[in-house]
């Protein structure tokens, strides 16, 4: 990702999805203008998900996602069908190409009801439809999006070959995909216009070179839109900022992985908490995580815990989720705890086994695709919460961090009782 790209995670996902040889990779390159994806007459040309990230008018930046057909067969075709349910994870709008001479199969329906039970806006796209020109009427070929409870659907017949109503289909997908569009924010509701924010960014071995972390520019980005003023500093001159001031700064906003050292110098007056909290909180599962980190008082000797991240960068040698974690939980239980870790798209499916689940903040996941890894959790009884709260926690900051959001104060309360 280049430096004046839009965040994967920040893009609508938009999932193309159907039978073999019902025309997806053929609708795809249509509708990006590229030969993103390889077409033949041979049923299963598409082995494997293809993605790309560009920007389509009038949608936006967008991620298009190309996916085998889900009516493969054999052992490798399980695991094509595999890999599509998992892009499902991170669809925002679904298109189900089918192929209009063969009708709605029970394939489609399937995918159909993943769909409504998922609560993914989707559109059925009837391809080719070149071939019914006697009885084709492009005027009515596009219908109206249905909405059914929270869930909204629409139907339109295109033709890829002929590129027919290939621009009205991503007109409806932009349409559809304002529905789908996140309403959560980082940190403007928590700020003015004119306050001064001092974010703690520390430079050490473990961040990236010549720039600073998306949760970070994203914050950042959020306060000057709000016309807050923002200060940024590393932890080594935090102190030596603060006694200069001639102003109380409205908040501070750390890296988690200084939090004991910054909750030592900010004063107890000043609203203190962490990028990861924040990204917790916009990624859907804040609340989950205070409570999900209270069970760390549970654990026992042998217990497994999962780390997880949602991005796959180098792993350096005093790396957060593999080094400073683990010992941040052991220090804290004086347990053998046993860490287990996972990176990128691969998250486990059963995940019965873990006493609890520790995740990043999620910033290169879709918000949907982090609620669902943590619905997976809550479904099979696991705990699950986020690397910000976890090191808030295990260092006795936890109740000062979150202060800025009141309702949460009484888990921990609870939690004490």
């Amino acid at each position: 990702m280049g430096l004046n790209d839009t965040p994967s995670g920040e893009r609508l996902h938009i999932g193309f999805f159907g039978r073999r040889n019902a025309g997806k990779s053929s609708v795809v390159n249509a509708v990006t203008g590229q030969d993103l994806a390889v077409v033949s007459d041979t049923k299963g040309t598409t082995t494997d998900p293809v993605q790309k990230a560009m920007e389509i008018l009038p949608i936006g930046p967008v991620m298009i996602i190309d996916t085998p057909g889900f009516d493969d067969e054999g052992e490798l075709g399980e695991l094509r069908v595999k890999k599509t349910r998992q892009i499902l994870n991170r669809t925002n709008v679904a298109v189900l190409v089918i192929d209009v001479s063969e009708g709605m199969s029970n394939t489609d329906r399937q995918l159909i009801g993943i769909f409504e039970e998922r609560a993914i806006p989707y559109i059925i796209a009837w391809n080719k439809c070149d071939l019914m020109k006697d009885t084709f009427n492009k005027e009515s070929a596009k219908l109206k999006p249905v909405k059914e409870g929270d869930l909204v659907h629409a139907e339109i017949y295109v033709s890829a070959v002929d590129n027919i109503n290939i621009y009205e289909l991503k007109e409806l997908i932009a349409e559809i995909g304002k529905t789908a569009e996140p309403t959560a924010c980082l940190v403007s509701d928590l700020v003015n216009a004119g306050d001064l924010v001092i974010l703690v960014i520390p430079i050490d071995e473990s961040a990236p070179k010549g720039r600073i972390i998306l949760p970070q520019q994203q914050v950042l980005r959020e306060l000057l839109d709000s016309g807050a003023a923002a200060l940024c500093v590393k932890d080594t001159e935090l102190e030596s900022l603060i006694n200069d001031l001639n102003v109380k700064p409205a908040m501070v906003i750390t890296d988690s992985q200084v939090f004991e050292t910054v909750s030592k110098i900010v004063p107890d007056e000043i609203p203190l908490t962490s990028f990861s909290i924040l990204m917790a909180r916009y990624k859907g599962f804040l609340e989950a995580a205070v409570k999900g980190i209270v069970t760390v008082e549970n654990l026992s000797d042998g217990d497994k815990v999962l780390i997880s991240e949602g991005c796959t960068h180098h792993r350096q040698c005093n790396d957060i989720g593999t080094v400073k974690i683990p010992k941040w939980i052991s220090s804290y239980t004086d347990k053998d705890i046993a860490i287990e870790t996972s990176s990128g798209r691969d998250f486990p499916e059963d995940l019965s086994d873990y006493a609890l689940i520790i995740h990043c903040g999620g910033c290169m996941l879709t918000e949907k695709d982090v609620v669902y890894r943590m619905g997976r959790a809550e479904n099979q009884d696991v705990p699950f919460t986020n690397y910000g709260i976890t090191i808030a926690y295990t260092q006795g900051i936890l109740e000062r961090s979150i202060s800025v959001f009141p309702q949460l104060a009484n888990i921990l309360k609870a939690k004490d009782r």
